[in-house]
Formats: C-alpha cells, structure tokens, sequence
C-alpha cells in the first residue's frame, strides 16, 4: 500500500511557513478488497512538516513519516496479521515516508503533490491530488491516491494472489494544520 503521506500538503495564506499535522483533527485511512468485500483501515500515529505558499504552491514542500505500527483494521485478528514479516514488516520497517518533489496548482481550488514513498523499504514515484479549505484556525487538505500494494511488497507469499487481497488500495486522506497567521 502506498501511502497517503501526500496528504501532508497544507495550504494557507500566502505566507511560507512549517506546520505540524494536528493528530486530533487528521486522519490517514486506506481501503481495499479482500476476497472482493471491503476493508477500510487506518494509521492512527504519524507526523511531519510541510511548507506551502498558495501564492506559489511549486515551491512547497512536505516530509511525512507514518507510523507502520499504529495500523487500525476492523479485527485485532487482522492487526496482527498486518504487522507481520509479508505484510508491513513492522519489526524491521517500523514507519513509511513521504517526501514530496513536487507541487502544482491545477486551478480551481485543486492541486497536485508528487514525490517519493518510501514503504517496507522500497521507494517509488507517487502523485496525489488534492483540494484545501479553510476551517477557522486549521487549513484541510483532503484527497486519495490509488496505489499498488505489491509495487511495495505489501502482501508478499501465499498475500501476492490478487484474487484473496486485490493489488489496488485506495489511500485516503485529510491532513489538518494550523493556518498561518
């Protein structure tokens, strides 16, 4: 599964500026099929810094690292499971990152994030769209990004038959930070 670090991307007022994610008000969730019946999850632990200027998005900047542990399934049965060597690997690769190497502004509210994830050890190219909105004192971005969990080596041995668990996994997003001031 490649992952929504992407979401990290906040947009505020026009100044630059660092923020951390709010923890309480975002949220980096997936879902897939197995056996062709839905299963969402999440990641409840992950963190980082993002820059962006919405009067110049190209120059911003994200790097978010996701906790690999801190998954949420709907079984504590497929928590276990999910952090085992075919898996997430846990106990060798303990977070996911994201850095971004892109931003562009695709007009109309929306915008474009690429950059590298880096998951179980591998690294790929992955892009993200996303819109942002204002809430009070907190900028939301919000978006999801289909992504091949194979590509990762997420699911490996009797996991890699895409009849049990399908290859796509839908990474969804909402990332809250503090809106420059």
């Amino acid at each position: 599964m490649k992952f929504l670090l992407p979401a990290a991307l906040l947009l505020s007022a026009a100044t630059v500026y660092a923020a951390a994610p709010d923890p309480a008000k975002s949220q980096i969730g997936f879902a897939m099929k197995q056996l062709n019946v839905p299963v969402n999850g999440s990641f409840k632990k992950f963190s980082g810094n993002v820059v962006l200027d919405l009067k110049k998005p190209e120059a911003g900047k994200a790097d978010l690292t996701i906790d690999t542990g801190s998954i949420s399934l709907p079984t504590a049965e497929a928590v276990g499971e999910a952090k085992k060597k075919d898996w997430f690997n846990v106990a060798q690769f303990p977070t996911a990152r994201f850095v971004s190497t892109s931003i562009k502004n695709l007009g109309g509210g929306k915008l474009q994030v690429s950059g590298k994830l880096t998951l179980k050890g591998v690294t790929r190219d992955v892009s993200a769209p996303f819109t942002a909105r204002q809430e009070g004192a907190l900028v939301i971005v919000e978006g999801s990004m289909p992504v091949s969990r194979l590509a990762f080596k997420v699911g490996e041995g009797d996991w890699s038959d895409t009849g049990t668990v399908a290859d796509e996994v839908q990474i969804k997003f909402k990332v809250a930070v503090p809106a420059s001031k």
